[in-house]
């Protein structure tokens, strides 16, 4: 199959429920959507803009209310796995994950639990007599096993992470940053926790969550997209399994040097994209729209650098950047901070990509002041503040959430 850059486009923004932007149905269910389209969803507890699985879903969701995805970790309808990085995923997929092993693998994991033995039944006996706890519940413990810097870690954390990653215990709910755990067979269904998949199986279904997440991966990914799954000949393997079982489906994208894999289900839609509709999205920094920069630069022209680790002399934009999607072009970058405290949202940065003038498009400065009347009404913000160099934009798309 081969098609056009500008129907690669189209699909794209389509298939990530970015055409119109915030079309989804409200409520839980549309969030649930949005998360089994794309297998997982990345958590992100930063909240300089709003935290990235929010900022994701109220990109695609009408009204969204960081409450509705509350709801469904609630119902437990989704839970935290380790999925490239910590993602939401839908519940019923628990048994495809049970093998997470975390971000730092599974003999750091392992050490954790056997260097410090004894911390990790007094840990456990606790939870399972007591029910939900967090890490502050517990005395701190100098660990034997070394954290990232060759530090002693807090033994206490260290092996709650570790029982989590090895399916002993999850996450119950959140209380702010804090993180509160119980054991698993109490927080999943039974029939889901009953299910055991090959090691080989779950492999596989990582693998291809990922294509799911993106839409439009080559078969190398990008930068740490397939971290965690296998060594680079295992994953060869098992990609050429998926496409075997005609799960994926590679294509050739006009101006695309290697050949792209797209999930089988989104050929029609491959096919025939919609025309892009005239509105604007706030995307998220970790959005997997914007997995692949090399494929963002070729297809939009637009050069994607998460600057946020970067001292702020070496930043070129900012540090919590959001880029700007309008129908299917990225014309450029925002910077907002939310002030909770006095309600309000500032933005403090706004780039325009390079011959993209904002008066002069059709439809844009309408689509932007609903865009930003929508991110302050998720925001709680009853003021929209401009930094004082942003005058010109100030009297284009106004200050009034």
């Amino acid at each position: 199959m081969k098609v056009t850059a500008d129907a690669a486009r189209r699909f794209l923004v389509a298939r990530h429920f970015l055409t119109p932007a915030r079309s989804v149905p409200g409520g839980a269910e549309g969030v649930l959507e949005v998360i089994r389209r794309l297998g997982s969803i990345q958590f992100d507890p930063i909240a300089v803009a709003g935290r990235n699985h929010d900022l994701m879903l109220h990109a695609r969701v009408a009204g969204y209310d960081p409450a509705w995805c509350d709801e469904l970790y609630e119902r437990r309808e989704i839970f935290e796995a380790t999925n490239k990085a910590l993602s939401f995923v839908p519940t019923e997929e628990f048994p495809w994950f049970r093998h997470a092993w975390g971000r730092k693998g599974p003999a750091f994991h392992a050490a954790a639990l056997a260097e410090n033995a004894e911390v990790a039944e007094r840990v456990l006996e606790r939870i399972r007599a007591e029910g939900p706890l967090s890490s502050r519940d517990f005395e701190p413990e100098a660990g034997a096993t070394k954290d990232w810097f060759g530090v002693p870690e807090n033994a206490v954390r260290s092996v709650l992470e570790a029982f989590t990653v090895t399916g002993v215990i999850g996450l119950a709910h959140r209380d702010g940053g804090r993180r509160y755990y119980d054991l698993l067979d109490r927080l999943l269904p039974i029939d889901v926790l009953r299910r055991e998949v090959p090691e080989r199986e779950q492999a596989l279904h990582k693998l291809f969550s990922r294509y799911r997440a993106h839409g439009l991966l080559g078969r190398g990914g990008a930068g740490g997209t397939f971290a965690r799954i296998a060594a680079p000949a295992e994953r060869n393997e098992l990609r050429a399994e998926l496409v075997e079982r005609g799960s994926l489906v590679p294509v050739d994208v006009e101006g695309v040097r290697s050949k792209r894999l797209v999930v089988a289900d989104e050929l029609a839609l491959l096919a025939s994209p919609p025309e892009p509709s005239l509105s604007v999205a706030f995307v998220a920094p970790f959005d997997s729209f914007l997995w692949d920069t090399g494929l963002l630069a070729t297809l939009f022209g637009f050069e994607f650098v998460w600057e946020g680790f970067f001292p702020a002399e070496k930043r070129r934009w900012g540090y919590y950047v959001l880029p700007i999607l309008f129908g299917d072009r990225l014309v450029g970058r925002i910077e907002p901070r939310l002030d909770r405290e006095r309600a309000s949202v500032e933005v403090v940065g706004l780039w325009w990509e390079e011959g993209f003038a904002p008066r002069r498009a059709e439809g844009f400065a309408e689509a932007m002041r609903h865009a930003l009347r929508a991110y302050s009404s998720f925001s709680g913000a009853e003021r929209l503040e401009w930094a004082s160099y942003l005058g010109a934009e100030k009297r284009l798309f106004g200050d009034r959430p």
